[in-house]
């Protein structure tokens, strides 16, 4: 092999070097905090209304412990950095309030990192905010205005002003606060402002994008609940398709993983490569009649005509007597989670779809909402859904589609999620993509590629975690707690001989888009055996900017991602 030419070392050289000045910018050159921890001191940087609250300032040791267990979140953290833990209640209305926590670390990077939330629980997300304090962000969450698990939301009936803290206000109170605490405790200014969520901590990040497009330089929204007045009530109808338990037309669960066998068997090899990854469900012409019981069969080992019916209304957009779509479909390959929601082997529907019909939409009673007959049309029917898009509570929907306000201060978006997802179908979030580009591209506001980039992510299931071993971690929101409570980054693939990390890690990605303007093209997801951080890496896969897909190049090993290129799917 000849040497290198000046031209190529230089050129070499100069990449290694952005890469390294990248890492030293992400974890070095520490700041330290110029305050004590504590109440008294940080109070002077509250507004001067008595409407918000230092609950308590801690002092965490280094490798210290914290745990403040809540319905939603009830893992303590342990590992810690040497930190400054905060907590502060703001009263957002007479009948209502939030609060935030702070995690402050000694050894600050000088940014600031937000955490979300999942379904309707309430708490603050601490979990998240010990990866942030790990990686020498400030780390901050709020419990939006209630604690409960992420499947209540009885905590809604009759409260309109939680559901609004809970909805988007706590969250931007929180930020606005949070700053101002984070900068007079440090006596210095906040450098970059990012967001990294997933779930209903998606969909609070695409509302900040949208409503105070000034709170954060870059979000990274993932499997996002946006579009909450459809998939609230999809849950519930999805599980009605599938009750009552007694009805020739009920799929129990012990037959989902046959269905998710088939659908297998049927896409795997559509996409040139049989290794358990279905790369382009939206491409598989599956034949579920395959799944058809013959004469002689054991019906546990395959699906009845009647139970065929209700598979095919799984795989097919929710829509109205006049066939206008109502919500969109499972992908293929959900099937794993499917289950979730359809409450196989349960009398009533997903809590998902029935506590926010009742408790948020219809404000039924406690007594009266455990005896609401869902099944019955002249108490749940379209006009249900209608109402719920009306009334919007909380205004929690995420579908305001013209970004470009965020986009013209700077803000940098990334979406990710997962197709295996089986509890809000990555299909909502193509339904959201699209509309983007059908409200930027004709007006020429500005080029959605220069601010917004979209990844769907083969066999990744809701937020972590995939189909067998479909590679599936970017260091998105949750992902590295999932592995590990002193997990940060992605280990092994932090060093400037990959970019900074960049290419492997969405929050990087989203960072040196930011503060280098180096726009991020494909990433890289990997999938450690058994999902431990301590042993090899199973394989690894490109993820492409939608509308690129992942393409084997026929000869190199495909558990490696560089036997992969984007190619464009039109």
């Amino acid at each position: 092999m000849s040497p290198p030419t000046n031209r190529t070392w230089f050129s070499s050289f100069t990449s290694n070097l952005q890469s390294l000045l990248l890492l030293t910018q992400s974890f070095g050159n520490a700041t330290s905090p110029t305050l004590q921890c504590s109440p008294e001191a940080l109070s002077q940087f509250l507004p001067n209304d008595s409407q918000s609250t230092i609950t308590y300032a801690t002092s965490v040791a280094q490798n210290g412990t914290w745990f403040k267990p809540s319905p939603a979140f009830p893992t303590p953290n342990s590992g810690l950095p040497e930190l400054c833990a905060v907590a502060i209640n703001v009263v957002s209305s007479p009948t209502s309030s939030y609060n935030f926590g702070l995690f402050l670390p000694t050894e600050w990077n000088t940014r600031f990192l937000t955490s979300g939330n999942g379904g309707f629980g309430g708490g603050i997300n601490w979990n998240d905010m010990g990866t942030s304090a790990l990686s020498g962000f400030v780390g901050l969450s709020t419990d939006t205005g209630h604690l409960s698990t992420s499947g209540d939301a009885s905590w809604a009936l009759n409260n309109p002003e939680t559901q609004t803290d809970w909805g988007y206000r706590a969250m931007h109170g929180s930020i606005v606060l949070g700053k101002a605490i984070t900068e007079g405790y440090y006596g210095k200014k906040i450098s970059y402002s990012y967001y990294s969520a997933c779930s209903t901590g998606g969909r609070q990040g695409l509302k900040e994008v949208q409503m105070f497009p000034d709170d954060f330089d870059g979000v990274v929204a993932a499997a996002p609940a946006w579009w909450t007045s459809r998939l609230q009530p999809w849950s519930l109808q999805v599980g009605l398709w599938n009750l009552p338990v007694t009805s020739p037309t009920h799929i129990p669960s012990t037959l989902f993983p046959i269905i998710a066998t088939e659908v297998m068997r049927q896409c795997d090899p559509q996409d040139g490569v049989v290794d358990g990854i279905i790369q382009s469900p939206f491409s598989c012409q599956f034949i579920p009649s395959t799944l058809l019981c013959t004469p002689s069969q054991n019906t546990s080992t395959c699906l009845t005509a009647p139970q065929l019916k209700t598979l095919y209304k799984f795989y097919h957009d929710w829509t109205d007597s006049d066939n206008n779509v109502l919500f969109p479909s499972y992908p293929l390959g959900s099937e794993s989670q499917s289950p979730f929601l359809l409450n196989t082997d349960s009398s009533i529907p997903s809590s998902y779809g029935t506590s926010w019909i009742s408790s948020m939409v219809l404000n039924l009673s406690a007594s009266t909402s455990s005896s609401y007959n869902w099944s019955s049309p002249s108490l749940w029917n379209v006009s249900t859904v209608h109402l719920g898009d009306a009334l919007n509570p909380g205004n929690a929907n995420a579908d305001d589609f013209d970004i470009s306000p965020f986009a013209k201060r700077g803000g940098k978006l990334i979406h990710y999620h997962g197709l295996a997802d089986g509890l809000i179908p990555a299909t909502s979030s193509l339904y959201f993509y699209n509309q983007v580009m059908a409200t930027l591209v004709p007006s020429s506001k500005v080029p959605a590629s220069s601010f917004y980039k979209f990844y769907l992510v083969p066999g990744m299931l809701h937020c972590s975690g995939s189909v067998g071993d479909a590679p599936w971690y970017i260091n998105g929101g949750g992902q590295a707690f999932s592995l590990g409570d002193t997990v940060t980054g992605v280990p092994g693939f932090d060093d400037s001989r990959n970019g900074g990390g960049a290419r492997f890690d969405v929050l990087k990605a989203v960072m040196r888009w930011v503060e280098d303007g180096i726009e991020p093209e494909e990433l890289v997801a990997t999938k450690w055996v058994d999902d431990d951080v301590t042993k090899e890496v199973r394989r690894q896969r490109k993820i492409c900017p939608y509308p690129e897909s992942a393409v084997w190049d026929g000869e190199g090993d495909v558990d490696m991602e560089g036997s992969w290129k984007c190619k464009s799917l039109f």
